[in-house]
């Protein structure tokens, strides 16, 4: 799977192909307890099961993630969540912004096998990690969806709520760097009001040291379910 990033960092801005062979995503991966069970009661709420532990790895095919504007779902009962990706290229992590969009109704029945029904939308660009990770925690999380035609903020909280990219790539492989190739989604905040389903999802990781934002946004196309 060949993805094309726009790379920021400090001493230079490149475009890149990158062949993506690995897609991880890093579920339940909070700092805090509370929190994580406040998400674990929140999706328990949709009837999804608790995780066996925390954080835990799922792996899924590199050939869901895509950048397009559009995202066609079948049925009515998926939703995104934003969360900041990294990418590992011969030249180190680079860090981005994605959506885990999940069908929540086939999460009931599976997790791992829901994460692998929907789509995973990452934007065009990425900063380098080098670049951010002194000031990791100063990062902040947002989003927005489309719900019942109004734009409503759905998700917003500073990244320090999530464990570090770095401290779930070690948990994960044991070192500090991930297989080159491998992206890594990294957790997400709780959705203010609860997980429910919309038209659009808009999502923005925001560094206010470097005053500077990394966004995307997709439009959702809903597939009828027929018997």
């Amino acid at each position: 799977m060949f993805l094309q990033f726009e790379r920021l960092a400090n001493d230079r801005t490149d475009r890149i192909a990158v062949e993506i062979g690995s897609l991880v995503i890093a579920g339940w991966a909070g700092r805090d307890a509370a929190a994580i069970e406040h998400h674990i009661e929140e999706l328990a709420a949709l009837g999804i099961p608790r995780p066996s532990t925390t954080p835990l790895y799922y792996r899924v095919a590199a050939q869901t993630l895509t950048q397009d504007s559009r995202l066609t779902v079948l049925g009515p009962d998926s939703s995104g969540e934003v969360e900041p990706v990294v990418v590992a290229m011969a030249d180190g992590l680079w860090v981005g912004i994605g959506s885990d969009h999940t069908d929540r109704k086939a999460e009931a029945s599976g997790i791992a096998l829901s994460k692998q029904l929907c789509g995973k939308p990452v934007g065009a660009q990425f900063w380098s990690y080098a670049d951010v990770e002194g000031h990791w925690d100063e990062l902040v999380l947002r989003s927005w969806a489309t719900i019942d035609g109004k734009r409503v903020l759905y998700q917003e909280s500073p990244v320090s709520s999530l464990r570090t990219p770095r401290d779930l790539i070690r948990r994960y492989t044991g070192t500090d760097m991930l297989p080159a190739g491998t992206l890594m989604f990294c957790g997400t905040p709780a959705a203010i009001g609860g997980i429910r389903p919309g038209t659009r999802f808009e999502m923005e990781l925001k560094d206010p040291v470097l005053n500077r934002s990394l966004t995307h946004s997709y439009d959702v196309e809903v597939l009828p379910v027929v018997a």
